[in-house]
């Protein structure tokens, strides 16, 4: 045992082998678990998008539902974007606001085609969704890519207006 200058004693001591090799193997562990799950980082936007979309055509179909005026979803599949609009008594088409206003999709998000039961695959222009008071819209498929190969697909029911997210590309 040291002392020191001041007359205190100083246990000097350093790491054993026994406990730098339990760190290695912590450390080691914790990059095995975490390295893995770094792919899914960028999905993060995609499966948000699919999430913010899926809530957008419930609430639409809601509205419809409600107010018993037929509610319409436009999508740009060219700029990735979609907003909703409503059929005023007279006839007249008024843009929404509030979970209705225009949406973009985020940087490295897009469109990768829109599929209407009955009407066929789309993949470019501007396609609309009619949503009808009387509960009722028709089946769509919506098909999300990212930049990094991921997918999702979003299958409308035509009578609940329910979204359910699927990962991959999945038709009919």
């Amino acid at each position: 045992m040291r002392t020191s200058t001041a007359g205190n004693s100083i246990n000097a001591r350093g790491f054993t082998l026994i406990e730098l090799c339990v760190v290695l193997f912590l450390i080691g562990l914790f990059a095995a678990l975490l390295i893995p799950r770094l792919d899914r980082f960028g999905r993060g936007d995609l499966d948000a998008s699919a999430r913010r979309l899926r809530g957008t055509i419930k609430y639409l179909f809601n509205e419809a539902a409600l107010t018993g005026r037929e509610h319409r979803l436009t999508y740009d599949l060219e700029r990735g974007s979609y907003r909703a609009m409503v059929l005023q008594p007279g006839g007249e088409l008024v843009a929404l606001g509030g979970p209705g206003r225009e949406a973009r999709l985020p940087d490295g998000v897009r469109f990768q085609d829109l599929v209407l039961r009955g009407q066929g695959t789309f993949a470019s222009g501007e396609i609309t969704l009619r949503i009808h008071p009387t509960g009722w819209l028709d089946e769509t498929i919506i098909h999300l890519r990212d930049d990094s190969g991921g997918q999702r697909t979003l299958r409308i029911a035509p009578l609940s207006g329910a979204a359910e997210i699927v990962q991959g590309y999945q038709g009919f």
